[in-house]
């Protein structure tokens, strides 16, 4: 019965894997059409995300079994409940990069993105992409003190969207509140894909130590 265990719970761990993997490289595409106006990259996130989706479905329902064949305690009960609720901050991510990827298409074939802007989104996506990149690798390979990095990792993301709005409300801003409305849904679309990030590595940490954050 533990052997079955442990595989099951494997399995649901490899599924963890591949949703960050995926919900990195989504967020990379969306960042590419949101910059470039690259309609293809727009349109594969928003494709993709049904799958994403799928993904925490399967992690739910494993995670249902586990509980209702297993009846797991102490370390084993843990590990199955934060499963579920990395899946669940996972899945946010995914959404929020599909948010980006339909922000960018909406605009097509204009960039989103005004040029003045563009340094502090390339800064805000590059801290996602490391962000979701910690993510993989502490879910592949539990590693509580990875895991505490990604909270000096947001404290970069929010003082970038500080930085977004001093722009934006500069009186010298061009551009009319439209684009202006455009890039404060953005910031805030990866201000948050940080935050949930956050949410992920703190509950392996609790996975590790058993202490929350």
């Amino acid at each position: 019965m533990r052997d079955e265990f442990q595989a099951d719970l494997q399995t649901v761990s490899q599924l963890l894997v591949e949703m960050a993997d995926a919900i990195r490289d989504a967020m990379r595409q969306a960042t590419r059409a949101l910059l470039t106006a690259d309609r293809r990259a727009a349109e594969t996130v928003i494709a993709r995300d049904a799958e994403i989706d799928g993904r925490y479905r399967d992690v739910e329902e494993r995670v249902c079994e586990l509980l209702a064949r297993q009846a797991p305690v102490a370390s084993d009960l843990r590990a199955v409940i934060t499963a579920l609720h990395v899946a669940a901050d996972l899945e946010r991510m995914g959404d929020l990069a599909d948010h980006v990827a339909k922000t960018a298409l909406r605009r097509h074939p204009s960039p989103a993105v005004p040029a003045e802007l563009r340094p502090i989104f390339t800064e805000m996506a590059g801290i996602a992409d490391r962000m979701a990149g910690k993510i993989s690798g502490v879910l592949a390979a539990p590693d509580a003190q990875l895991a505490a990095e990604l909270d000096s990792d947001d404290d970069a993301m929010d003082d970038l969207h500080r930085s977004l709005f001093g722009v934006l409300l500069d009186d010298a801003w061009p551009y009319g509140v439209e684009t202006a409305i455009d890039a404060t849904l953005l910031g805030r679309f990866y201000e948050r894909f940080a935050d949930h990030a956050v949410n992920a590595g703190e509950h392996v940490v609790y996975l590790i130590t058993g202490e929350t954050v």
